[in-house]
């Protein structure tokens, strides 16, 4: 460990968030110029570009932190290019910066010391569906909405929903989940095998070429050492993921409480009686109201519940009955129901639609998402103390949040021109992440890492763990170049 403790140093870590016009971070300019000759020679003039509209295009994601831009994007038409330009930025040693559809929300793609980013949008094939083992292989251009578009007449789908239309493979880089984990898990469950490219270019099966199997026990399990990886220990090109039986029938509601207690409470208590809730998300008074203007609905201005339940017509009559009863026992209102497929849809969008209804709140300002996630009996504890936290420091966060799995999100509204409010923000999002880790929990249960986590990620696991993570980067990215300036 003292080697590497001596040979890798953590980057000062950086606010949650920073603000500013994008701005040009470049690597060696002799060495790029080199390199893209030697890109073009793989990927051909369309598959290089130095353009500034490009590069910016791919230098940020739907996050605060401001644009890094690449000095070159590269957009690889499969793995063997992938390889190919990964043994030049090697050679050359230019950082990678891997890019799926920007949908991140930490700063992932930011080009902190310049370098090449790979656009993967053209990688963009489902390559091996298996109907009967409930099993896909896609390409990293491949988003959730367009698998789920590819198996409409299969009956089967793919369920992890993060909201935006994400790819997948970025997805699987990000660890990320969405309003279905509490029934269908994270993409670290969902994930059977991965190709990845490395950053000198070798290409890696982290279960073995072509494998699927439902479960192993065969050696170290590689394929999670990447899920979560955030494009800084290899570049994913494939994913070989499970798939699931579309449910026989599916049905949403919505029930309004008297309080935030009263709705947390319920959660916990409908998780506890062992209902296979497959959606329950926590909207508190002002996400809520936001949704209404945004979306143009009449929900109660108060906390409220959506749910959704999946399965056979009588188990869930079973499970709506104990949902119900739980929900009146704790004050909530009468369920609003959406059965046909149209009005969920309308529903589900309204929910997926909160970033957006957030930032409507305060039109010209900016949105930075917290994402801290505890174990479920702390939930009710924690949402209350973050509620009288915004309050009492006069901040606009509406909150929402997957509180099946513990995690919840406040949308901090703030304006980026006002020091006072984004320091009351910055010290509001590190009171709030010190309070899930005071609760046995995480800082982030489904964004990541990114840029502005890496202190947090050091006071949660302990500086054995994070030395441990070192020697796992340095083993397979010697030369740091794999999106450095990220997690560590």
């Amino acid at each position: 460990m003292n080697s590497f403790r001596q040979a890798l140093r953590l980057i000062s870590p950086r606010l949650p968030f920073t603000y500013g016009r994008c701005r040009r971070y470049s690597a060696k300019t002799g060495a790029v110029e080199r390199a893209i000759t030697s890109f073009r020679s793989v990927s051909g003039d369309e598959g290089v570009s130095v353009g500034s509209a490009v590069r910016e295009q791919h230098g940020r994601d739907e996050s605060v932190h401001r644009c890094l831009p690449p000095d070159v994007v590269v957009f690889p038409r499969s793995v063997d290019e992938v390889s190919a330009l990964a043994k030049i930025c090697h050679h050359h040693q230019l950082p990678i910066i891997p890019f799926g559809t920007g949908t991140g929300l930490e700063g992932g793609v930011g080009a902190l010391q310049g370098g090449v980013c790979f656009s993967l949008r053209k990688m963009d094939q489902v390559l091996d569906l298996h109907q009967e083992d409930f099993d896909v292989t896609v390409e990293p251009g491949v988003t959730r909405k367009g698998l789920n578009s590819y198996l409409r007449d299969t009956g089967l789908w793919f369920p992890v929903d993060p909201g935006a239309d994400a790819s997948l493979c970025g997805m699987a880089a990000t660890s990320a989940s969405g309003t279905n984990a509490v029934r269908y898990g994270t993409m670290r469950e969902n994930v059977l095998n991965l190709e990845v490219v490395l950053a000198d270019g070798a290409v890696l099966h982290t279960a073995g070429r072509g494998r699927r199997p439902r479960k192993t026990a065969a050696g170290y399990n590689l394929t999670n050492l990447f899920v979560g990886s955030e494009g800084t220990l290899g570049i994913i090109t494939k994913a070989t993921l499970r798939l699931y039986g579309i449910p026989e029938s599916m049905v949403s509601a919505v029930c309004s409480f008297p309080s935030v207690q009263s709705a947390v409470d319920s959660t916990v208590q409908i998780l506890q009686a062992g209902v296979p809730i497959a959606r329950i998300e926590f909207l508190d008074d002002v996400m809520i109201n936001a949704c209404n203007l945004f979306n143009n609905l009449s929900y109660a201005v108060t906390p409220t519940l959506f749910l959704e339940f999946h399965g056979s017509s009588k188990s869930m009559e079973e499970q709506v009955s104990i949902t119900e009863e739980i929900t009146r026992d704790n004050g909530g209102s009468d369920f609003a129901w959406a059965e046909d497929e149209e009005t969920r849809s309308r529903l589900w969008k309204a929910r997926h639609d909160a970033w957006y209804a957030a930032l409507a709140l305060r039109p010209g300002c900016k949105a930075y998402s917290t994402d801290v996630c505890v174990p479920i009996s702390r939930l009710p504890q924690i949402i209350v103390e973050t509620k009288e936290d915004l309050i009492s420091n006069n901040l606009t966060g509406p909150i929402a949040g997957h509180v099946g799995d513990g995690n919840f999100h406040c949308l901090m509204v703030l304006d980026p021109n006002d020091p006072d409010e984004v320091q009351r923000v910055h010290s509001f999002t590190e009171r709030l992440a010190r309070r899930a880790l005071a609760m046995d929990g995480t800082c982030t249960g489904e964004h990541g890492v990114g840029q502005g986590k890496r202190a947090l990620l050091r006071e949660e696991v302990g500086p054995l763990a994070i030395e441990v993570m070192q020697g796992l980067k340095a083993s397979l990215d010697p030369k740091n170049l794999m999106n450095p300036g990220k997690v560590l």
